[in-house]
């Protein structure tokens, strides 16, 4: 039998631990200050592109996105969406002369080559490889998740459009992941969303297809790399 003034001095301890726990959780976390990422070293890129996540014939599954580990609800999406996608973020870039950009079709060639001298590689090396495969200071790349085209037409739909998916630069000689960017949108009236007003401009106040909005979306992206990068 625990006595009366045992279970006192439980009580008090209890209360002691538990006061500790509540300040703790009090407290504010400190974390890392974000900083722009420094590409002063930075001279050729190898622009490997967007490819699908999962390829038709799949079924839509949760995966873990191959270069972070994010998990990501991701739906077939063909090549040919892809690829026409990745040539409109290459024409974007080469307006954008800053860098020396090796384009998507000469990286294909180097990427299957590694890919089929070794199924198991994982994606990170393989874009490394390419990138020293062109004497490269980082690559570019990226994969789509979802694409949906809309149902109705420029001025009524029953489906809007919606598209998601990503953009990473990542650093040759480290594999350090120097940026990366999100596009998850699915388009909305104004009237359900005003936070979409400058998606709702853009659009000229229609509904968009599937194609003009991830165009949008790569548009968006790469004014963010730029604009949260420097060169010094």
């Amino acid at each position: 039998m625990i006595c009366k003034k045992s279970r006192l001095v439980i009580f008090i301890l209890g209360l002691f631990f538990l006061s500790i726990i509540a300040v703790s959780c009090r407290m504010p976390i400190k974390r890392p200050k974000k900083r722009k990422a420094n590409l002063s070293q930075i001279k050729k890129i190898v622009v490997v592109g967007l490819r699908s996540a999962l390829l038709p014939g799949r079924e839509p599954d949760v995966i873990r996105t191959p270069i972070s580990g994010t998990a990501m609800v991701s739906e077939p999406v063909s090549r040919d969406k892809a690829e026409e996608l990745t040539n409109y973020l290459f024409h974007y870039l080469l307006e954008y002369k800053r860098y020396k950009y090796i384009s998507p079709s000469q990286a294909k060639g180097v990427y299957s080559t590694i890919i089929n001298s070794n199924k198991w590689i994982e994606e990170i090396d393989a874009l490394q490889k390419v990138g020293k495969s062109f004497k490269a200071d980082a690559v570019l790349c990226g994969y789509i998740y979802r694409w949906h085209e809309r149902k109705g037409t420029d001025y009524a739909v029953s489906s809007p459009a919606s598209v998601a998916f990503d953009l990473y630069l990542i650093r040759v000689n480290d594999k350090a992941i120097l940026w990366k960017g999100m596009f998850d949108k699915t388009q909305r009236s104004l009237t359900e969303n005003i936070l979409d007003m400058d998606l709702f401009v853009k659009a000229g106040a229609k509904w968009l297809t599937a194609d003009k909005l991830a165009k949008i979306g790569i548009d968006y992206l790469l004014k963010q790399w730029l604009k949260n990068t420097s060169k010094k």
